[in-house]
């Protein structure tokens, strides 16, 4: 097994007051050329909006946006005609394909909303552009892998334009289990969004990143109380 490791300092800041965000890999302007991604993984901001503020509208287009909240409420609408609230325990993921606008504001003026915001490269260019939007909470699997995104409309949870699945581990202390990655060339990205974790015999923090690759399958291991890890398997080659 082959990984890189980045810590949480090491990441991207970015402050403009009423947005501050952490970015994993190169976005906006922070750039290392070291860090441009990961595979078909192209961004994880780890983002934090005072209340009331947000991103106005705002277009993408021929990417996979994924946005998961961890606390507060996102407002969300788009050219498609789709407004929604996104909370903690739901995942959104929109196909920007050929061409979207959207907004995205904390829809509470009295606390902040904190979320992360992912980018995958399409396998597919100039696709219909499409919305998706459920509540994963009450699917949860205390103790075990929850997958969260696929390439199958027909499987569990959300789906994407790519050979990609994410999964979502809410593990109790020293609980450990083996991950086994769906497609060979295929690589995950483990980030730590609460608690300690061990992937093989790499300790990683809150909020630290582990890219994993050259393997078929590695061991995750809680070493906090409800550690909960997201785990982004995406094709790398």
């Amino acid at each position: 097994m082959k990984y890189i490791y980045h810590s949480a300092d090491s990441r991207g800041n970015a402050d403009h007051g009423w947005l501050k965000s952490r970015h994993t890999f190169s976005f906006a302007n922070y750039y290392d050329p070291e860090r441009l991604g990961f595979g078909a993984l192209r961004v994880i901001n780890d983002d934090f909006v005072e209340g009331g503020m947000g991103f106005g509208t705002h277009p993408h287009n021929n990417m996979e946006i994924i946005s998961i909240p961890l606390s507060g409420d996102l407002a969300h609408k788009d050219s498609m005609g789709n407004g929604s609230i996104i909370r903690n325990g739901d995942i959104q993921v929109m196909s920007a394909g050929t061409g979207i606008t959207h907004s995205e504001m904390n829809a509470n003026r009295d606390q902040a909303v904190k979320f992360l915001q992912i980018w995958v490269i399409p396998n597919k260019r100039n696709v219909e552009p499409r919305y998706q939007q459920i509540a994963i909470a009450d699917q949860a699997k205390p103790n075990d892998f929850q997958q969260i995104l696929s390439p199958n409309p027909d499987d569990e949870g959300v789906w994407i334009h790519q050979d990609a699945w994410f999964s979502l581990a809410k593990f109790e202390l020293n609980h450990s289990k083996t991950y086994q990655l769906h497609k060979e060339n295929n690589g995950v990205y483990v980030f730590v969004i609460k608690g300690n974790a061990k992937i093989g015999d790499k300790e990683l923090n809150e909020r630290d990143g582990l890219a994993v690759w050259d393997t078929q399958s590695f061991d995750v291991t809680a070493l906090s109380e409800n550690a909960e890890i997201l785990l982004m398997e995406v094709p790398i080659a």
